[in-house]
């Protein structure tokens, strides 16, 4: 999709995540700022549905596209997490302009500033969306993070990998319960990572945590 139908999908929502943010400095552990094409999310949520008990936690969700998206497609709490101050402040605008146009919608949707790892995973979180937002030791972190709270109170959870990194893959194949689930290939796509994964850890799977 090209930059004008991408702001063609952001004006719909009132809002504006178009373009891309390197990270300033070593930030060694984080990776720039690119939103999810609008395209892909359209072809995710083709054969991938959320309910209305779910909540989806977006870990690195820039300027909020992911999470405005979900939140005005399915009506349900959703969480984003940025570490970035700068995008974080342009998804808060996001936020005011989108909710001008969206008091109908009764869910929550929250943003949260700061680091992925120290965010506290709630017993009705069961949905993560990632698009390779940091290093694979932060990720091992995250979904240690998970795995704690699943092992507290037993549900069924979902990992959504967007352009999945093969250290994702790994990491979640080799060291965790989280087994493949469904792969959804974007159309037309020239990349074979651009696609998504998803893995899911069922209630009767045994929970462990992945070395640090």
């Amino acid at each position: 999709m090209g930059k004008k139908r991408e702001k063609k999908y952001d004006k719909l929502l009132y809002i504006k995540t178009v373009g891309i943010r390197e990270w300033a400095g070593r930030a060694t552990h984080f990776n720039r700022y690119e939103a999810t094409p609008y395209t892909a999310l359209d072809r995710l949520f083709k054969f991938y549905r959320f309910k209305k008990t779910d909540r989806v936690v977006d870990f690195g969700c820039g300027r909020g596209r992911v999470a405005f998206y979900i939140h005005n497609k399915f009506h349900i709490p959703v969480t984003g997490i940025e570490v970035n101050d700068k995008t974080y402040d342009e998804a808060l605008d996001n936020k005011w302009r989108y909710r001008q146009r969206a008091k109908h919608i009764k869910a929550p949707i929250k943003l949260k500033f700061g680091f992925a790892e120290q965010y506290k995973v709630k017993s009705e979180d069961n949905k993560f969306y990632f698009f390779n937002p940091f290093s694979v030791k932060v990720f091992r972190r995250v979904i240690n993070n998970i795995l704690h709270s699943v092992e507290k109170e037993e549900r069924p959870v979902d990992i959504i990998l967007y352009y999945p990194m093969p250290e994702y893959k790994s990491l979640l194949m080799e060291e965790t319960p989280f087994r493949l689930h469904n792969k959804i290939v974007v159309p037309e796509a020239t990349d074979e990572k651009e696609k998504f994964l998803i893995y899911r850890i069922e209630t009767s799977d045994t929970v462990r945590d992945v070395s640090v």
